[in-house]
């Protein structure tokens, strides 16, 4: 099974929006660019949705029906670990191995110095085509990154082959995680990982590294996007070299997590591809959740009041929600607006704060981003918000199909903003 050089991570916290979503992909068909659909969906957001993958599989499977879609998709398994994704397994054909956890935990000794001596050949001086600078390498540091990574590299391994004995060899696509660590990888860190993960026999296609700055959820990239620009080539850099180093798949390519709304690293990212003549694959988690929100509030009468319902009580319940996502997301509660402030607005006013557009003065990212991490309180609505989604689909629709292609599809893959 292989994934395609461009692909996408649609999440859909409530698994109504497949076909909206499809639509956004097939748009950018319509002009010569062929980008894979990958729904995703965690364990996490699966308990508190109360869904199971199962109904992933459904929405993914239904839109492809609806929409007449004839290429390649995908359902991933995002961010599991052997704990919870034997209840993927059925469903899934997408694996994000998640072993962030697993960095700073020491291999055995024995397996240190295997892969130190497995690495000798690299001692002194390595060059990477396309980064500028040499690296020295040196046993000692070849045993550094080794004490910091093998470990997390070897529960990649097992993860991976516990999937394997189940599903087969090549039916599955397998995507390793290390974006939830504490700091960036380094290109040289990130260069023995991979020659790692080629020595367990990962055949992955594609990693997760952690990038510098902040991806904060449903707001734009905060940090140095010059930085960014610098560590994806040279992460881009490193995988291009690698696969062949390493005989890793000549598919693998980079992953992004929290991609999306990420505007501002576009262009950077947009550059690369062309660059390299490489892939990405891009998740962009919950932003159709926020297009639900926006096409309800837009729609007036029960919609807006229950977008003005859910923001009410997501504001009562702030630390209860927030503690889940708290290295993701920066919100300043001081800058939310009051509820007697909301309960006044219209429409066009609720919707133009919670909306990512930078140029609206109405616009306020810590509304949007504690509406972000309050989908809870919409799945405790249970029938009225599913039954709302349901009333107004087509103004919903409407935006998570723009969202997606005019915000996402077109910087990213097109490069045009």
């Amino acid at each position: 099974m292989i994934l395609p050089k461009y692909s996408i991570g649609i999440g859909d916290r409530f698994g109504r929006q497949g076909r909206a979503q499809l639509q956004a992909i097939m748009k950018a068909k319509e002009l010569g660019l062929d980008i894979a659909p990958v729904w995703n969906k965690s364990h996490r957001e699966h308990a508190i949705i109360g869904t199971l993958p199962a109904d992933t599989r459904v929405e993914a499977d239904t839109a492809v029906e609806q929409c007449g879609w004839q290429d390649s998709y995908f359902v991933d398994a995002d961010h599991i670990n052997l704990a919870n994704v034997d209840d993927f397994i059925p469903h899934s054909d997408f694996f994000t191995i998640d072993v962030a956890d697993y960095i700073g935990q020491k291999a055995a000794s024995d397996d240190i110095a295997v892969f130190v001596e497995n690495n000798a050949r690299y001692i002194g001086s390595v060059s990477i085509p396309g980064i500028e600078q040499t690296f020295g390498i040196t046993a000692e540091l070849i045993e550094q990154i080794a004490l910091k990574y093998l470990r997390a590299v070897q529960e990649a391994g097992n993860i991976y082959r516990h999937i394997e004995n189940i599903r087969g060899k090549d039916n599955f696509i397998t995507e390793v995680s290390t974006d939830e660590a504490e700091l960036p990888q380094t290109p040289v860190e990130l260069f023995f990982i991979l020659a790692a993960l080629s020595g367990e026999g990962v055949p992955l296609q594609t990693i997760a590294p952690k990038f510098t700055g902040r991806f904060n959820k449903g707001v734009d990239y905060a940090g140095d996007v010059n930085r960014f620009s610098n560590e994806f080539d040279q992460d881009t850099a490193v995988i291009v070299h690698a696969i062949d180093e390493f005989h890793l798949p000549d598919n693998l390519k980079l992953s992004i997590h929290s991609g999306s709304d990420k505007f501002s690293i576009y262009s950077p990212i947009h550059r690369a591809l062309r660059k390299f003549d490489t892939g990405v694959h891009i998740k962009t988690a919950g932003t159709t959740w926020l297009e639900e929100l926006i096409g309800l509030a837009l729609a007036g009468g029960d919609g807006l009041a229950i977008a003005k319902e859910v923001y009410c009580q997501a504001f009562g319940r702030f630390d209860e929600l927030c503690e889940p996502y708290v290295t993701v997301i920066d919100i300043d509660k001081n800058r939310l607006p009051a509820l007697d402030e909301v309960s006044g607005w219209d429409e066009k006013t609720f919707a133009d704060s919670l909306r990512h557009d930078q140029s609206c003065r109405d616009y306020n990212p810590d509304f949007r981003q504690l509406l972000h991490v309050g989908y809870k309180i919409a799945a405790q609505m249970g029938d009225c918000y599913l039954d709302a989604l349901k009333k107004h689909d087509k103004i919903i629709g409407h935006n998570v199909t723009e969202n997606i292609f005019s915000r996402h599809l077109k910087p990213i893959f097109m490069g045009q903003i």
